[in-house]
């Protein structure tokens, strides 16, 4: 929730600005809907401003407990951080003495977006250190963002903490407060427990320790690969080929092409399961249980595997984003689909033709399978998503890039000289234009 891109901030572009402010205005009673006062929080991050500003300030001095009234609080904390309201500082601080714990988790998280520096409020964000009912993860990872150095001593205490997601982060606050990574390796172990959330949080907790010499456990932890790529663009060091014994694009190839074999499951299947069950785990939101699935799922032809996928794909899979993923990396692992390869590649196509939000992971992925399954059917879409102007997606770019390399290492010439000029053009990723720079120099040798 907190923190997110923007992608999906004006979720009302038909509700204006002023009818929004009205809403905000109206008494609970009077809403027709228990929800529209946190829809109306929520939109004035489209417009930033005093207005804004002010009908999200009175709403955090309502004094009005009722759930609706709660729910846009929390809202609105969010939203006046994420607006840079700094004169918000005092009013979210009191937010802290609130005896609903999620308006003081948002508040925390919000303080440390607008940079508070007030010792008053920063010493009851301590004392709530010791309150086992408040999100301790999120008060550590603020103070430590803040830089209070005071907040030290509370949270040393946490580094043993029964619950991973608080340890984690009281392991990372220390090691940001204190400069010493002692203890930062306890990490590793994180990265593979159980839980699928405590694996999350302890990337994160990676990656605001500055633990860059953990990079190579990261890349392994049974969690979604956007996961993984955003702790190595935050960790790795700028314009170095080499880290920690790893290659850059080697790592790269690895973590877009996102196989199964390359991650550390946390899960084992007892007995062979059947098909359903596989396609079902699918759907999970545990990775590790996905990644074993799809690799369980391999070992079968596609003419068996097709016709219990096509029925889930299309009950559900065609509008589950997660498991809109896996189906396209399951399609590039099989070598034939019998009578259905004309229908798998077209998923591919449509895949990546996709822009809707939700669904950008799998456009790299269908790139990839589709030049498993048909390298000439995807050769005519390699220009436009090589371009930088008209494919906004880094990881669609590179992965176009990737087909390409394999295209001529599989001595494939034949249509590649239309691209030549593409691989010309410098792209604006770093990541993107050192695969741009591999390629071209293969290209030269040719």
């Amino acid at each position: 929730m907190m923190g997110d891109s923007g992608r999906f901030n004006n979720l009302h572009p038909g509700l204006s600005h002023d009818e929004a402010l009205r809403i905000l205005a109206l008494p609970v009673e009077q809403l027709e809907s228990s929800s529209d006062r946190y829809m109306a929080a929520a939109h004035m991050i489209n417009f930033p401003g005093q207005l804004s500003e002010q009908a999200l300030l009175s709403l955090l001095d309502d004094n009005d407990d009722s759930q609706p009234t709660r729910l846009a609080r929390r809202k609105a904390v969010e939203v006046l951080a994420r607006l840079g309201c700094k004169d918000a500082i005092t009013s979210i601080g009191r937010c802290l003495l609130s005896e609903d714990h999620y308006l003081v988790e948002n508040a925390a998280w919000a303080l440390q977006q607008l940079g508070c520096q007030d010792p008053r409020i920063l010493n009851q964000m301590i004392m709530l250190l010791a309150d086992t009912g408040q999100n301790r993860r999120i008060l550590a990872q603020s103070l430590a963002g803040l830089g209070v150095i005071e907040a030290l001593p509370a949270i040393e205490l946490l580094q043993d903490d029964e619950l991973p997601g608080v340890r984690g982060a009281a392991l990372a606050a220390v090691a940001t407060l204190s400069g010493s990574h002692e203890r930062v390796s306890e990490l590793a172990e994180h990265l593979f427990l159980a839980n699928q959330m405590d694996r999350q949080s302890a990337i994160q907790d990676v990656i605001n320790s500055r633990a860059a010499e953990l990079l190579p456990q990261v890349l392994q932890a049974p969690v979604s690969s956007v996961f993984r790529l955003r702790a190595l663009r935050l960790l790795w060091p700028e314009a170095e080929p080499l880290h920690q014994g790893l290659s850059l694009l080697e790592t790269l190839d690895r973590l877009l092409l996102d196989q199964p074999e390359g991650v550390q499951v946390v899960h084992r299947y007892d007995e062979v399961p059947q098909i359903s069950f596989l396609i079902n785990e699918l759907f999970g939101t545990d990775f590790s249980r996905c990644y074993l699935a799809l690799q369980a799922m391999s070992t079968h032809p596609g003419v068996t595997l097709w016709p219990l996928l096509e029925q889930r794909w299309l009950e559900e899979a065609h509008n589950d984003y997660g498991a809109h993923y896996f189906f396209l990396r399951l399609f590039g692992r099989i070598a034939s689909w019998g009578d259905a390869q004309d229908c798998v590649e077209d998923l591919c196509e449509t895949a990546i033709q996709n822009r809707r939000p939700q669904f950008v992971k799998s456009r790299p992925a269908a790139i990839l399978s589709l030049l498993r399954l048909n390298p000439e059917r995807l050769l005519s879409r390699l220009s436009d998503l090589m371009d930088a102007q008209e494919e906004a997606s880094w990881e669609c770019r590179y992965a176009a890039l990737m087909a390409m390399q394999e295209l001529v290492m599989q001595g494939s010439i034949k249509g590649i000289s239309g691209l030549a000029e593409m691989i010309l053009r410098r792209d604006p990723d770093l990541y993107v234009e050192s695969k741009r720079k591999q390629v071209r120099a293969l290209l030269a040798d040719l």
